[in-house]
């Protein structure tokens, strides 16, 4: 059931990078009958025993993916029909942009995850919403099973916490004096992260890797062709297609474009630091500090906005973020009775468990800790 420290993939070139099911229960077996873990597992399992419910996507799930797809067919067809003025177009074109931030954190996050079908088919394709967006999807399924899932807030593994010398999200990392200023630039290069993604990160990783897992692996040829293939397409529709075919002025179009990275950008950089770099979370130097991955999870991982079922429905259930480590396998849209199960089990034990009630809360204490790694050693 649990998803957590155990092994990806059979190898860096394996045809699904995305763990298996049942190998994402082995980490925990060894665990007593009675232990925290086995009782946490037991209950999360049963809820769709129980309830004869698949964990995979629900007609919930199936109706968010129709929504997030008709607003950007729906925006781009609008600006070729309608041949909008200035001010119009620039709104249906960050329209658009809202839908792929929707559909990123909603569709194409659960389907690498294998999580919204249990047909390998299904997930695959809905897996392209990456690259619909410019984002490599082969080379983010990598970076977030290999680089994150398996090494939450481990320093030096943990891609999502590497600040690449202009953050220190950790205190193992060595603090200069621009980390001072973090908390006040953050929010800015942030909103930047997007463009980063589409421009650099992708190409870094393939042709000058920072991590030995990505020097140890072997492409396949086909992703190498899919990887310029869909930074061809992505650009071409984004921005060729509106200067060429519409005759709309490069400079709004390209402001159109800066405008939407804004929003994408910041939108799913905030929906997942404040929910591993707070002030209360841990950062681990070693994978076997824990006995269990399930404490590892719960030491390193916060939750916010539970109660909020807008806000779970808005960021894919990523505000249930203690879940989505321990099942990641599970459709978001399963998340919410889920995380009350982790709730009532992890207190009826003793085990810390991270939350904060809203959003604008939990990005506040990412800030705080920004603020407090930037002035302390």
């Amino acid at each position: 059931m649990f998803a957590t420290q155990g092994a990806i993939a059979a190898g860096p070139d394996a045809e699904d990078l995305v763990p298996p099911e049942d190998a994402a229960s082995s980490a925990i077996e060894a665990a007593s009958a009675s232990s925290f873990p086995k009782v946490l597992r037991r209950r999360l399992e049963r809820f769709f025993a129980d309830a004869d419910l698949s964990p995979k996507a629900n007609p919930a799930m199936w109706g968010k993916i129709a929504i997030g797809m008709a607003v950007l067919a729906g925006s781009w067809i609008a600006l070729y029909v309608l041949h909008p003025a200035a001010w119009a177009f620039f709104a249906l074109y960050v329209l658009g942009g809202l839908a792929q931030t929707f559909l990123l954190l909603n569709i194409a996050h659960d389907s690498n995850h294998n999580a919204i079908s249990s047909r390998p088919a299904i997930n695959k394709s809905l897996n392209y919403v990456f690259d619909l967006c410019g984002i490599s999807s082969y080379m983010w399924r990598i970076l977030h099973h290999r680089g994150h899932h398996s090494c939450i807030n481990l320093h030096g593994e943990d891609d999502a916490i590497e600040g690449r010398g202009l953050f220190r999200f950790t205190p193992h990392t060595p603090r200069t004096p621009l980390h001072r200023f973090q908390h006040i630039y953050a929010l800015f290069l942030y909103a930047l992260f997007s463009l980063e993604y589409v421009f650099v990160r992708d190409f870094q990783s393939f042709f000058a890797p920072a991590h030995d897992y990505l020097t140890r692996t072997k492409h396949p040829l086909r992703e190498y062709v899919i990887l310029f293939a869909g930074k061809a397409f992505y650009l071409t529709y984004m921005l060729v297609l509106p200067i060429v075919v519409m005759h709309e002025s490069p400079w709004l179009v390209f402001a159109s474009f800066f405008a939407v990275h804004l929003v994408v950008g910041i939108s799913v950089v905030l929906v997942f630091q404040t929910t591993h770099v707070i002030e209360d979370t841990y950062f681990p130097l070693h994978r076997d500090e824990f006995e269990n991955g399930v404490y590892h999870v719960f030491a390193t991982t916060a939750d916010y906005a539970t109660e909020n079922p807008l806000v779970g429905w808005l960021v894919g259930g990523l505000n249930h973020h203690v879940v989505h480590h321990l099942c990641p396998y599970v459709c978001h849209t399963h998340y919410a009775p889920l995380t009350r199960i982790v709730k009532e089990t992890a207190e009826e034990f003793g085990v810390p468990y991270r939350q904060h009630r809203t959003m604008t809360t939990a990005v506040w204490h990412h800030l705080m800790l920004l603020k407090q790694l930037g002035n302390e050693n």
